[in-house]
């Protein structure tokens, strides 16, 4: 009886261990270079040359998913991973298809539009490919916090239908998502900017026609798409008046948007054990039929 209770043991750690282990697999995604020859503008062949994107891909056989691209947050001077990869993990137990972009920062010496092409060509790539991932080609949006906000919210207002005329199949396909996500994002290079954001993509002194082409509240069309922003009053890093000013715009434009103001939390809360802004997001995926 002890030797049976022994392996009966043994059996359940050792299941144990292999669901574990199984479990880590599928959170880690499998990276692959958004260029395999070499970004364009690339400063060298280092690992912070070359933009990657990690996907977190949904298996259901049954029927296509939604994807988001996440771009995270660090003032274009780093990445969050709770900005990305749990990020990730939350849209897929949502049933939702991640894609994690490690874009070129500024510390690493990239300017605009480095950035901007990293988020074009993530998109591209997962339209391109939804076969592979059994993605709905017309359900991509894309999501991002504070400076990742940023450079979600420029590819919000910045996309365009692809080159018809080039040999690669990426660069054929819109880079227009179909809608956003903005978590406490940067909006504007103006007055109510983050200046280390500012700095970081455009340098120290950048031209104000630049700045004035990256401040998104100033570049919303009827084309942008539709979009969920949420930031909190608290706020002192990013100031809600970036949230405030591109939902404005939003709805001058005519486009429809859901805008969450949320008393408490500080700067780059994320996920936040459950914060309200996750359930409300949800809801309002769901209306776009992006879950069940």
């Amino acid at each position: 009886m002890i030797f049976r209770i022994n392996l009966f043991a043994k059996s359940v750690q050792t299941i144990a261990l292999y669901l574990t282990l199984s479990a880590c697999q599928a959170q880690s995604g499998n990276s692959f270079e958004l260029w395999p020859d070499g970004a364009p503008g690339a400063l060298g062949s280092k690992e912070t040359d070359r933009p990657t994107l990690t996907p977190y891909v949904v298996d259901r056989p049954s029927s296509k998913t939604a994807a988001i691209v996440i771009c995270p947050g660090g003032g274009y001077g780093g990445l969050a991973r709770h900005e990305g990869h749990d990020y990730a993990k939350w849209l897929n137990d949502a049933g939702i298809s991640a894609f994690v972009l490690k874009y070129r920062l500024g510390s690493k010496g990239y300017r605009h539009p480095a950035m901007l092409q990293d988020a074009a060509r993530a998109l591209r790539t997962v339209r391109a490919r939804a076969g592979e991932w059994n993605v709905d080609a017309n359900r991509i949006g894309i999501m991002g916090s504070s400076a990742g906000g940023h450079l979600a919210s420029t590819l919000l207002t910045h996309h365009d239908p692809g080159d018809k005329n080039t040999s690669d199949p990426i660069d054929r396909v819109s880079s227009r998502p179909t809608l956003g996500i903005l978590c406490y994002p940067v909006i504007s290079m103006g007055p109510i900017t983050h200046q280390g954001s500012k700095r970081n993509l455009l340098g120290k002194n950048p031209d104000p026609k630049l700045a004035w082409n990256l401040s998104n509240e100033l570049q919303v069309t009827p084309e942008t798409p539709p979009c969920f922003i949420w930031h909190t009053y608290e706020d002192k890093a990013v100031i809600v008046e970036n949230s405030l000013e591109f939902a404005k715009s939003l709805r001058r434009a005519g486009v429809p948007f859901d805008l969450h103001i949320y008393q408490n939390g500080r700067h780059g809360i994320g996920l936040a054990n459950g914060h309200a802004w996750t359930k409300d997001c949800l809801f309002w995926l769901k209306e776009q039929q992006f879950t069940e």
